[in-house]
């Protein structure tokens, strides 16, 4: 048996409601909280980032008494917006966290909002080479956007931490498929502060084509239907585009519901899907199966098959209670916080 051990997630405390943003831009946010069905995101404070975030959610996958640090033997960490153009966070990581086996892999990955999953599939199979032992797959954003951009509506700050064994494992990684082309829905160049995005593009060819692919080829693969899950996970840029999504592959409402923690955190980019995961986890039970596919603008989607064991009951974190710690800020010191320089704009 092959998955998650254990994991952890850090979210920043401060929030920024969609009708704050909306008012210092004179925009319609009824219009806009219609549209996204986003009300609020999570906003990584001055003295935050996408290092700083994947640490702490790594620290809580890490703290427990009977997991030995020193048995990680590969340390990925995936993000669009790493502290460093040169300079990998994984091992910045790892020696933060008093790894002392230095004979471990470590890389960063970049694939949009992908780079997490794209990493835990490399992760699964590493370890399962190298047993016994674990593997850290890191997923950390703080996303920004251009000021009054679409973007800036959803674009939010989390991080989330999975550590990939092949004893005493929580969620058995059942099957995974991914599916891939070179369609540039979104980007950002070398040397440039925000990313670009092609609009309404980013949905048919783009978000659905490789969502829908991806997990239909691996349901079909399994010879499995949407009514074999308890639940099921989607990458969230918005609200409506995973239940879109869920819907067209036969999934229902009391499936996907758990997992829509955009409309309340927004897009954390690598560790938006995953937080959808966060949440199902804390209320999954043994023998319960989790759908779950990732979507990496660019692009591509990786689709997961989980089952819960009974390990997880000691691995379970308490989601909702840290979501509900949050302090609200307003534009100006949103914008203090976001802006690369660290001095506003």
């Amino acid at each position: 048996m092959s998955g998650i051990v254990s994991y952890g997630f850090y979210v920043p405390k401060f929030r920024i409601k969609t009708t704050e943003i909306a008012r210092s831009w004179g925009k319609d946010s009824q219009q806009i909280l219609n549209s996204l069905k986003v009300s609020e995101k999570a906003v990584a404070g001055q003295d935050e980032d996408s290092l700083t975030m994947a640490f702490s959610a790594a620290q809580n996958a890490l703290n427990f008494d009977d997991i030995d640090r020193n048995q990680v033997k590969g340390v990925f960490f995936g993000s669009e917006t790493p502290a460093y153009a040169v300079n990998p966070s994984s091992t910045i990581i790892a020696d933060f966290l008093g790894i002392e086996n230095n004979y471990y892999l470590a890389y960063d990955t970049q694939f949009a909002c992908k780079a997490a999953t794209g990493a835990l599939v490399s992760a699964l199979a590493y370890i399962e080479k190298n047993a016994p032992g674990y593997a850290l797959v890191c997923g950390s954003d703080k996303a920004n956007s251009k000021p009054a951009d679409a973007l800036e509506f959803t674009a939010a700050s989390a991080s989330v931490a999975l550590l990939i064994g092949t004893e005493d494992v929580a969620v058995e990684i059942i099957d995974t498929l991914s599916y891939s082309s070179d369609t540039p829905d979104f980007w950002r160049r070398s040397g440039s502060n925000y990313p670009n995005h092609a609009g309404r593009f980013t949905g048919k060819p783009a978000y659905f084509t490789h969502v829908t692919n991806a997990s239909t080829a691996l349901l079909e693969k399994n010879n499995l239907k949407a009514e074999d899950f308890q639940y099921c996970v989607f990458h969230m840029p918005n609200s409506k585009f995973p239940v879109q999504v869920a819907r067209s592959l036969g999934f229902e409402k009391h499936q996907y519901e758990d997992s829509l923690v955009v409309s309340y955190l927004g897009n954390s980019y690598s560790a938006s899907s995953l937080m959808g995961l966060m949440a199902v986890l804390e209320k999954a039970k043994e023998g319960d199966k989790i759908f779950f596919c990732s979507y990496g603008s660019g692009a591509g989607s990786d689709a997961f098959i989980f089952e819960v064991t009974g390990n997880l009951e000691k691995r379970r974190q308490e989601f909702a209670k840290v979501v509900d710690q949050k302090e609200y800020i307003d534009y100006f010191t949103y914008r203090t916080f976001m802006e690369p320089s660290g001095h506003g704009f």
